[in-house]
């Protein structure tokens, strides 16, 4: 199915080629930011036919060695997979229901485990602009990864944590005397939900602070960022309503768009045209087979998309949905705090208006140095919330220190200039970053001024290649590859901080540069990598 697959999109793309050789330039020129100017540029890049023969090839060659493993374990009864072995229930005389799905379970044996030692990495350091790994070893037997000793721990340049604004860095300096204060004052833990005994003045204060900032009514907060979305959406919609979804959102919006009981519909990444085009199918033919109205329509889209690092084209589809007056929901977890001349996100960035925007979500993992998420609407729409969202009524509240790090954090970036110096330096860092990785000849995704840098690996086998050979020197980084991208879309995810100095960059980029010149993956340079 795979080598079929390949063939009809091959069939489809005839004649077509990579971009052309671009000349490998001196990585360490003195940064342009002029060349930034341009609002919303992004990168064009296209794979090659051989990087995508050889893609599907790889995956062909490991799901048809694994099967072969697998047909072994059956036939001779002896595999470190107990699930392969025929056993039977003592107690009952029969063979237990398996609890995955056959493909699920497959993948995981026999793809994922094989590079199973660049996920799931402990570390033994705060997540700042470096951060100390500890290494892991491999018990064949149970599958299990176990940590060596502390003393072996290795200090890398990180560029895989969520670090926008440096406050893992400097959190004392910053919010650390106020955290502490309030750890005098509050319980780590209230040990209730919001809508019991678990709102303290904290909660309060920060969702006020939140509101102001975001430019919007009301908000509410919850403990989890996850868990906004994925239990925000089915409050707000529910049958004989319509969701259409950009194609790329994340999993906690469709997870709350499954939980919801509405219609869903997915609309081509990004693009405000087709986005109209189905607005106007969904309101001209209504519901399916009674063709009655749609209660309400709601569209949903993210500031930045966190595994493209592009930024929404907000202006467009905020006018859109105004016209053929449709709600808006937009996911602000990766632009808030990293976007716009403040902070304020990609309304900021993109001059729209909060009040074009009918509901903003967004987390503070990634730009207060916390964890947990927010939902910013009308005051209306919020009270209807703390009514009715699972995730206020029934998770627990938000741990009272960790409101008064994000309230602090807010305060750092709103009333001083050294919040202000932040957003710049992530800017600055982010574009210098993102512009000599493609001169060195990397496909690389997503707009300038995104923190979010992915830069495509393709093949299954480069994924693990290229983690491992970065860990070796001292740069700690993410990979990512399917079900959380497309099957031949696999890529490193670079996530770049306001507290990486220029040194740090610029070390990260040699080391880069050795590893793609290692395993063939300056694609824009040649086809073959």
């Amino acid at each position: 199915e795979v080598v079929f697959a390949y063939v009809h999109s091959l069939i489809e793309r005839m004649g077509t080629r990579s971009s052309g050789i671009e000349e490998e330039k001196d990585i360490f020129r003195e940064h342009d930011e002029s060349q930034y100017a341009k609002e919303m540029k992004e990168v064009d890049v296209e794979m090659s036919q051989f990087t995508e023969l050889t893609t599907y090839l790889g995956y062909a060659i490991l799901i048809l060695v694994g099967h072969f493993r697998d047909i072994c374990a059956h036939i001779f009864g002896k595999s470190r997979w107990s699930s392969l072995i025929k056993k039977k229930d003592k107690t009952r005389g029969i063979r237990a229901a398996p609890l995955f799905k056959s493909w699920e379970n497959f993948y995981a044996r026999r793809l994922y485990f094989r590079i199973g030692d660049v996920f799931n990495r402990p570390i033994s350091s705060n997540p700042g602009a470096r951060i100390k790994i500890i290494p892991r070893e491999l018990d064949k037997e149970t599958q299990t990864f176990y940590a060596l000793k502390k003393e072996e721990e290795k200090e890398c340049i990180n560029l895989g944590s969520y670090n926008y604004l440096g406050f893992a860095d400097n959190w004392l300096e910053t919010c650390g005397d106020q955290v502490l204060s309030a750890l005098k004052k509050w319980p780590i833990a209230n040990g209730s939900s919001r809508a019991e005994l678990g709102t303290t003045v904290e909660h309060t204060l920060l969702e006020k602070a939140i509101a102001k900032f975001i430019g919007k009514e009301d908000c509410i907060i919850f403990n989890m960022g996850y868990g906004t979305n994925a239990t925000t959406i089915p409050a707000l919609v529910g049958k004989n309503d319509l969701i259409l979804s950009d194609a790329l959102n994340h999993a906690s919006i469709i997870a709350g768009c499954r939980a919801s009981g509405a219609y869903v519909r997915s609309f081509k990444h990004n693009d405000a045209l087709a986005l109209e085009k189905a607005l106007k199918e969904a309101i001209a033919l209504g519901m399916p087979r009674t063709r009655r109205p749609w209660n309400k329509i709601l569209v949903m889209i993210e500031g930045i998309y966190s595994m493209e690092g592009e930024i929404c084209d907000l202006k467009n589809i905020a006018a859109i949905t105004k016209k053929y007056k449709a709600y808006l929901y937009l996911d602000e977890a990766h632009s808030i705090g990293a976007l716009g001349p403040t902070g304020r996100g990609v309304c900021e960035y993109a001059n729209v208006s909060p009040n074009d925007v009918t509901i903003l979500m967004g987390t503070f993992t990634k730009s207060f140095g916390g964890m947990g998420g927010y939902v910013a609407a009308d005051k209306s729409i919020i009270q209807y919330l703390r009514s009715t969202c699972p995730g206020f009524l029934y998770h627990d509240a938000m741990s009272p220190l960790m409101c008064s790090q994000i309230f602090n954090a807010t305060n750092v970036i709103t009333n001083t200039s050294f919040g202000l110096d932040k957003i710049q330096a992530l800017r600055t860092n982010s574009n210098f970053f993102r512009s000599e990785l493609i001169k060195l000849g990397l496909h690389v995704y997503g707009n300038y001024d995104s923190p979010v840098i992915p830069v495509l690996l393709y093949n299954p086998t480069k994924i693990a290649a290229f983690s491992r050979e970065c860990l070796k020197r001292g740069l700690a980084v993410v990979v990512v590859g399917f079900p959380a991208t497309s099957l031949v879309k696999s890529r490193a995810r670079f996530c770049i901080s306001a507290a990486h100095s220029k040194q740090d960059l610029i070390s990260a980029l040699e080391t880069i540069k050795e590893v793609a010149n290692l395993i063939k993956i300056r694609y824009a340079v040649s086809p073959f990598g």
